[in-house]
């Protein structure tokens, strides 16, 4: 049953009255009682979202401040409700996005795509290569796997399988199907590799900076996580081609379509080769800023101004760009109520009470059992940062009390390393997903069994490196 706008805007502030009129339970102050049941019905509406994912955030922590749920004074409450628009990592946020308009605006992300296909895409299996190495090759510059996906290699992937003939409708398993799924698959693999390929990434990283003190860098992130994300990037159109076979292995017209297509480009820009330079330019002051003495946001900042003063983008795309500005606002508010619970005391009250289940195991069970049960309960989330707001500052809280300080930072990096994974479990995981799904190669019942094979094979992986780490 499809709920109305009008139920969906009802649900989350019924629950947050019902549970805040529920007793408070033992150990939780009034406040703290209060705060989560405001809490609640912001992530009820992130899933749901009637209104803008924004502004559900910046409604959330309006109501929190203006009845002082959080800080003893009117003053104290105000820099908590601002406390998210001061973070580094969300200017981070910021600045990727003006660097994925770039790849768009110059025209560099189509061409980087085109030229993939034309060198890998005589066969079905090697246009499996092209869509995820374009994909990877972008990855580290677009936070968004929306915008990288489904904005530039949807468009692009999405007319192969057409030249064959290969529709929804009409033989959707002669090479459509696997396209689709190669993409989706490929993608989120790409949005856990690099911290900067995908927005709740950023987010999850800012939580686990405020929760417990642990910083993650750029750096650290890929050369921790690197050690099974690229064997599974490489494997991903391959393990596709055994377990969701395309009926056509050949693609001769495939490399003369994108070859038509780079010519209509022309040849490439000053605006491309700008762009590309820029790029590389970030990348390098986000691997190497520890060593050189950069913050990554700084880094990304400055290297914004020059994508403005060298006119790959204008200023008027970066005060006019409602997707950058709309996260902006939406994870900042965020991190402020995510912090909130904290400063509350609910999450102390709430990890005492789930460890109390854990006491006696031994660590790197612990570890791993979290790592596992924050992966499977992305069935239950619609939004890769839903889930990241709900359950992060949590799963951090319960590890801060039963395992040694060593082993914080291994588990953190798990955890914020499954966000991307996990959006293969489902139809509605991740954002490109609808997308994918939405051009109707695969049916439902298939993405769920594709979903759970895939997903096994990520979660695997992870729980691997968990042990090699710990």
């Amino acid at each position: 049953m499809t709920l109305s706008n009008n139920m969906k805007m009802a649900l989350p502030i019924i629950i947050a009255i019902v549970v805040a009129v529920l007793p408070t339970p033992e150990g939780l102050s009034v406040n703290a009682h209060y705060f989560f049941a405001v809490f609640l019905g912001v992530i009820v509406g992130l899933i749901l979202e009637p209104i803008p994912a924004a502004l559900i955030g910046l409604t959330g922590v309006s109501f929190a401040a203006v009845f002082g749920l959080v800080g003893e004074t009117a003053k104290a409450s105000r820099t908590w409700a601002l406390s998210g628009f001061s973070n580094g990592v969300i200017w981070l946020i910021f600045a990727a996005f003006m660097f994925a308009l770039g790849y768009r605006k110059s025209g560099l992300g189509k061409r980087i795509a085109l030229l993939l296909v034309k060198l890998l895409g005589k066969t079905t299996l090697g246009l499996g290569y092209a869509v995820a190495f374009a994909d990877g090759i972008l990855a580290p510059f677009m936070p968004s796997n929306t915008a990288r996906s489904a904005g530039t290699i949807f468009p692009i992937a999405i007319n192969i399988p057409q030249m064959f003939n290969s529709t929804p409708d009409n033989e959707p398993r002669k090479i459509g199907s696997y396209i689709s799924w190669v993409a989706i698959a490929a993608t989120c693999v790409t949005s856990s590799m690099f911290l900067t390929a995908l927005a709740p990434n950023l987010l999850a990283v800012s939580l686990v900076e405020k929760s417990t003190g642990i910083t993650i860098a750029w750096g650290e992130w890929f050369s921790t996580l690197a050690i099974i994300m690229i064997p599974l990037f490489l494997l991903v159109p391959y393990l596709t081609y055994i377990v969701y076979p395309p009926e056509q292995k050949k693609s001769p017209e495939a490399p003369a379509w994108a070859a038509k297509e780079l010519v209509s480009m022309g040849p490439i820009s000053k605006k491309e080769l700008i762009m590309l330079g820029l790029g590389i330019l970030a990348l390098v002051m986000w691997i190497f800023g520890k060593q050189i003495g950069v913050n990554g946001t700084t880094a990304a900042l400055a290297v914004l101004c020059l994508l403005v003063l060298t006119d790959v983008i204008t200023w008027e795309d970066v005060i006019t760009n409602k997707a950058a500005i709309n996260v902006f606002i939406w994870f900042a508010t965020l991190v402020a109520m995510a912090s909130g619970l904290k400063q509350v005391g609910f999450l102390k009250w709430a990890a005492g009470l789930i460890s109390g289940g854990l006491v006696g195991m031994d660590p790197v069970s612990i570890v791993i059992l979290l790592v596992v049960l924050f992966f499977v309960f992305h069935y239950f989330f619609a939004s890769v940062t839903a889930h990241t707001v709900a359950l992060l500052p949590l799963f951090l809280g319960v590890a801060a009390n039963l395992l040694p300080a060593e082993m914080i930072q291994p588990l953190a990096l798990l955890l914020v390393g499954s966000l991307g994974l996990m959006g293969i479990l489902t139809p509605y995981a991740t954002g490109p997903s609808p997308i994918w799904y939405g051009a109707g190669y695969i049916s439902q019942a298939t993405w769920w069994k594709l979903g759970a094979v895939f997903g096994v094979i990520y979660l695997s992986a992870l729980v691997l490196l968990g042990y090699s780490i710990l």
